[in-house]
């Protein structure tokens, strides 16, 4: 069986840990037909449908459905469009599902003619637009990784992008990043550099476990924590706590024979998780899915098992916050 299909994910079968938890899911992707995945509206809506309480969910840029004609650097528009129109035909087709609130899209932020494309996105955005990606992950081996980020070194530290990021807070938009575990030190200068913005760090800064990483987890663990607990003394910096399940973390869950269990991700991820809660504090974490990336591990459901396991020790409050508070405070939901 094929990790990622529904056939090896159903292998995997548990029942849902307390159903009536309010969730709201911060970070998917969608793709039209043809795209990088097999990930519309009817792919989300059985997800979020499949057993836990999604309310509601922010779709996160991937590069899909750009504009193949006119200004380069007003392409990434067309990703704009196509979720605006995928969240109306997901109302319109499934009432009773969880909308898509939110959209961060995507910007060059060295752009000299950034403001023109933060309008256009809004424009096309259907008043979901609320902030931009523009990934700094540069991938030192991109040959070992499924997914290497393909940043230039040393974006963060770019006076034109830091400029890019101090407008996206004047705008009142969020930035999201994604970077790897060793540019750590790089995003805790851009976020004291630009600290009117808020800066949403994504997949826990993506600690490596493949190619030259490999077999060396605890030492990056170590590297990882430092630089975890260096960021959360930046009070613009939230944290997305999730995305650790992807192929590139080397957890080795997408070559086995059948899909983790909650128990399994919790076992193996349970640190990465309790630091980043105690470094930020839970009114500055959200959980995300990061679907459908980490499918090639593990299905939707059971993934948000493991998370309620991970958050049991919380207060009712801290879980709140975790599961849907900061997610709609820092997004404007």
């Amino acid at each position: 069986m094929q990790p990622g299909s529904d056939e090896w994910l159903a292998q995997v079968d548990e029942a849902i840990i307390d159903p009536d938890r309010l969730i709201v899911d911060p970070h998917h992707h969608l793709w039209p037909p043809g795209g990088a995945l097999p990930y519309g509206v009817d792919q989300l809506v059985a997800d979020t449908g499949s057993g836990h309480r999604i309310v509601a969910t922010v779709f996160m840029e991937c590069g899909a459905g750009y504009r193949s004609g006119g200004a380069p650097h007003l392409a990434p528009v067309g990703e704009t469009e196509f979720v605006a129109a995928s969240a109306a035909d997901l109302l319109e087709r499934h009432p009773d599902a969880a909308p898509i609130v939110g959209i961060v899209a995507h910007a060059d932020l060295t752009h000299g003619a950034l403001a023109e494309v933060l309008d256009a996105h809004e424009a096309a955005g259907s008043g979901l637009f609320r902030g931009i990606r523009h990934a700094t992950a540069h991938a030192v081996e991109p040959a070992a990784l499924r997914i290497p980020g393909r940043a230039p070194e040393g974006l963060a530290i770019d006076p034109a992008f830091r400029n890019g990021v101090d407008l996206l807070g004047a705008r009142g938009l969020t930035y999201d990043t994604w970077q790897y575990h060793y540019q750590l030190p790089d995003l805790v200068g851009l976020a004291r550099a630009c600290p009117e913005t808020v800066i949403v760090l994504d997949h826990f800064s993506t600690p490596v476990g493949v190619g030259r990483f490999a077999g060396r987890r605890q030492e990056i663990f170590e590297e990882w924590r430092r630089g975890i607990t260096e960021l959360a003394r930046c009070p613009n910096v939230v944290a997305k706590i999730g995305g650790l399940a992807m192929p590139d973390n080397g957890f080795g869950w997408d070559t086995a024979d059948s899909p983790a269990t909650s128990d399994q991700l919790v076992d193996a991820q349970r640190p990465y998780y309790l630091h980043t809660i105690e470094a930020f504090g839970p009114s500055r974490c959200m959980f995300e899915s990061n679907f459908p990336v980490d499918r090639f591990s593990i299905s939707y459901p059971v993934l948000w098992n493991a998370f309620k396991k991970i958050a049991a020790e919380f207060s009712e409050d801290e879980q709140e916050a975790m599961f849907s508070g900061t997610a709609q405070r820092v997004y404007r939901l």
